[in-house]
């Protein structure tokens, strides 16, 4: 007898209710976070070359960042850069063969949020002007 074929529903409902081990939660956010730098790069650097230009180009870009939809997408763009640097370390690690059993991939992910988190918490309580 033929093995009968499994067809998985894969709409947006059935994704939503999958339950990923931490570290694939952490792959999936690894690769937002670089993608979401990669879309903003020409923006940072935008920004970057309007600081420099003139003091009243610096003045312009400090009242554009003055409004809170701004400083939320730099908020954004810190979690993004902080929680893709610790990831992308504990990456280069399993690269390297440390950290590739089950138990330690799931500690490392977690030592990964554990580090980022609150880094990124704080730099967006230093761009809200709270710190």
């Amino acid at each position: 007898m033929p093995a009968r074929r499994v067809i998985r529903n894969l709409s947006l409902p059935d994704l939503l209710r999958y339950r990923l081990p931490v570290p694939g939660v952490l792959s999936i956010l690894h690769r937002v976070s670089g993608a979401l730098l990669f879309v903003l790069l020409p923006a940072i650097l935008w920004l970057f070359d309007l600081s420099l230009r003139t003091e009243a180009s610096y003045e312009a870009l400090q009242q554009f960042v003055a409004a809170w939809p701004v400083k939320l997408v730099l908020a954004a763009l810190a979690w993004s850069l902080l929680h893709h640097l610790a990831a992308g370390i504990r990456y280069l690690l399993i690269d390297v063969d440390l950290g590739v059993e089950r138990a330690a991939a799931r500690r490392s992910a977690w030592i990964v949020f554990a580090v980022s988190l609150p880094m990124a918490a704080c730099a967006a309580l230093v761009i809200f002007g709270v710190l």
